[in-house]
């Protein structure tokens, strides 16, 4: 945490945000895997179980995943699901206008 209370982004955050022209959503995220695999979406879309207009949508944020959908895409990519769960509650509290950062951990880990 910074002076002011609020968390400093991490390197990785601010170079995906860069290359991807925006703030991290989970489609970025999805976007910038694929892209980093060097997969077009048809390829991709097969990979995560859904067709190639869904991940459209979903990279160009255009439609939100739901936590559990965003954790099987986690598990099925080899990511620890954490970081795709929070993106994607960031983005229903962003669909909704709400202002909130999200931040989540597994339950039985110490703070």
């Amino acid at each position: 945490m910074n002076i002011k209370g609020k968390s400093k982004k991490s390197s990785a955050v601010s170079f995906l945000e860069d290359l991807t022209g925006g703030p991290l959503s989970l489609g970025r995220l999805v976007a910038a895997i694929r892209l980093g695999e060097e997969e077009t979406q048809s390829e991709f879309s097969k990979r995560l179980g859904v067709s190639k207009a869904h991940l459209c949508d979903v990279e160009k944020d255009r439609r939100i995943v739901s936590p559990i959908r965003a954790s099987q895409w986690a598990k099925k990519l080899g990511y620890d699901p954490e970081q795709f769960i929070e993106l994607a509650l960031q983005g229903e509290l962003r669909k909704c206008g709400l202002s909130y950062k999200v931040t989540i951990k597994p339950m039985g880990k110490a703070s």
